[in-house]
């Protein structure tokens, strides 16, 4: 009788659980199809429908080498992007506790926005859900055990706003017509190898330092300072991500690795290391 009884409960257990996954699956779907459908909602006309080499023409020397080995003359603008992500995160503010994840991230470069939806292996069975965005000119960033309990969730102040700003300018590696001055980027010399872009939308501008390596090609983006979440408060901490491993994909070179850290006065603390799986351009 307790053997019956015992699995009894275990299967009514077992029931519970997976009625809870299913619904937190639902709210985190229902959650995602919201923000792409802001994301999508006011396209801007996108400037010319080719990259044309002119543009290039009043950049710094740095800016025009990048440009002339990831792109070819007539190369179509980009104005989405769809690609998936694999790689490891730090969820720890002060030591090591890397996690798996695997990520889809959908992009739209007039007006700039992305959604970041990620699944991150916290224990066997226990999936950290996360939502980081940029969507109508706000900053987003929600966690969630299951996709049903919030675990973290900061949006809409200046500060998430630029934060958010600053990744999408930062991953324009992966979309490099988006940085070219028809779409809204000011680029100013720095020195022979990096050059500092500026991005604006509505009330939100930013600004990042990019050098390039010996081919050209994006090695590194630079904050000097971007909001680190520290025990709850928003923190203007030094952040950088380094790009490598180019490779052609729609016609244009980009980097298929990458890391981000922020730069702390003890030392380089890693946050972010990913690799793009399919990537789609529109």
């Amino acid at each position: 009788m307790w053997l019956k009884l015992t699995l009894f409960l275990a299967a009514g257990l077992a029931a519970m659980v997976a009625a809870a996954l299913a619904l937190g699956t639902a709210r985190w779907r229902s959650a995602s199809e919201e923000l792409h459908a802001g994301l999508v909602a006011a396209p801007l006309p996108t400037g010319p429908a080719t990259y044309p080499a002119s543009e290039l023409d009043a950049l710094p020397a740095p800016v025009r080498r990048y440009f002339r080995a990831v792109l070819s003359e007539g190369q179509p603008m980009v104005s989405a992007v769809q690609l998936e992500q694999t790689g490891s995160f730090n969820m720890s503010e002060s030591g090591e506790q890397w996690k798996p994840f695997t990520a889809t991230q959908h992009v739209t470069t007039r007006p700039p926005g992305f959604v970041w939806n990620a699944r991150i292996a916290l224990l066997p069975g226990l999936p950290v859900r996360v939502h980081d965005a940029y969507v109508g000119g706000e900053g987003l960033l929600h966690a969630s055990l299951f996709g049903l309990i919030t675990v973290a969730e900061m949006r809409a102040t200046p500060a998430m706003n630029a934060g958010e700003l600053m990744r999408f300018l930062a991953e324009a590696a992966w979309y490099p017509t988006a940085l070219l001055p028809s779409q809204g980027v000011q680029w100013e010399a720095v020195d022979e190898t990096s050059a500092r872009a500026t991005l604006a939308d509505g009330d939100t501008r930013v600004g990042l330092l990019f050098r390039f390596n010996g081919e050209g090609l994006i090695e590194s983006v630079r904050a000097e300072a971007r909001g680190r979440s520290v025990a709850g408060e928003v923190i203007p901490t030094p952040w950088e991500g380094r790009w490598r491993d180019y490779a052609l994909r729609g016609g244009m070179r980009i980097p298929l690795e990458g890391e981000v850290a922020w730069l702390l006065p003890e030392g380089r603390k890693p946050y972010w290391r990913g690799r793009i799986g399919q990537i789609r351009f529109e």
